[in-house]
């Protein structure tokens, strides 16, 4: 069920971005790091956007994530550090003004956990945001997106096995377009 709601949102952020108003922002390929927390867990990491076609209305974008997880271990907090990579659809709603661009983006995400907290080797799942791009130049902006994501996973190692990487995310950063 979870992947048909990640199909149909994706297929709108399609329509949306092939209707996309003509703009002036760079629409190659972009590259940026970002702060992020998805459900408790802060992280960083870098992400990549490939040239956006049809009409500048849609791109791909790729996720690299280090995260930290903090959990009660031996009576000691811990933040026990994992990976995730994620991939995704990106679609252009349009523009506020002259600097600021909206998008929504959805894909699919894979947790690399920690053997610390998680028995399973790979966790998968999907992910949806809304993002706003406040570009300072025509090459750069920062960038604000909030969303969900939902992977299912579990820290059962911990004693009171909570989730993890489920839930709201919240990402913020820069990012940089070369043409």
């Amino acid at each position: 069920m979870k992947y048909l709601s990640l199909l149909i949102f994706t297929y709108f952020l399609l329509l949306f971005g092939l209707k996309a108003q003509e703009n002036q922002f760079n629409n190659g390929f972009g590259f940026g790091f970002h702060l992020s927390e998805y459900q408790n867990d802060f992280g960083l990491g870098l992400n990549v956007t490939s040239p956006f076609f049809l009409h500048d209305g849609v791109g791909v974008r790729a996720r690299a994530n280090l995260m930290f997880n903090q959990n009660v271990v031996d009576s000691v907090t811990d933040f026990m550090p994992y990976n995730n990579l994620s991939i995704g659809f990106i679609g252009v709603g349009g523009r506020l003004g002259e600097n600021i661009r909206l998008y929504g983006e959805g894909g699919f995400i894979a947790i690399l956990p920690s053997s610390k907290f998680s028995s399973e080797s790979m966790e998968l799942g999907g992910y949806g945001l809304f993002g706003f791009e406040f570009f300072f130049t025509k090459f750069g902006n920062y960038f604000i997106e909030i969303g969900a994501v939902g992977t299912g996973a579990k820290a059962d190692k911990v004693s009171t096995k909570p989730i993890y990487s489920n839930g709201l995310t919240v990402s913020t950063g820069v990012r940089f377009y070369l043409k």
